[in-house]
């Protein structure tokens, strides 16, 4: 008999844990768009992924340059609301989980 959690996110979250597997195993990815000034994801990523600037600008570099770039790692359940306010701000992010 399981443990219920409220949903099967937080479930599988927990279950990651207590079994020691890899917590930072979801991604952000970024894909760059012809909408977003350099400006605004910089000011984004700074905002809502915690970088700082420096590094906000490389990413919105690699995301230029490269199409799209991971420019968060963590859990789904630590993710998934950062990469939806990512979204409503109208950037191009979604959630991947990482292969093992």
């Amino acid at each position: 008999m399981g443990i219920f959690f409220g949903s099967i996110e937080l479930e599988e979250e927990v279950l990651a844990i207590i079994q020691g597997t890899k917590t930072r195993s979801w991604s952000i990815v970024l894909y760059n768009d012809d909408y977003n000034t350099f400006d605004w994801v910089i000011e984004c990523l700074v905002k809502y992924c915690d970088h700082d600037v420096i590094q906000a600008e490389q990413c919105a570099w690699f995301v230029h340059t490269k199409g799209k770039y991971t420019v968060k790692l963590g859990s789904k359940t630590e993710l998934k609301p950062i990469c939806e306010t990512l979204q409503e701000k109208g950037l191009a992010a979604k959630l991947i989980p990482n292969n093992e």
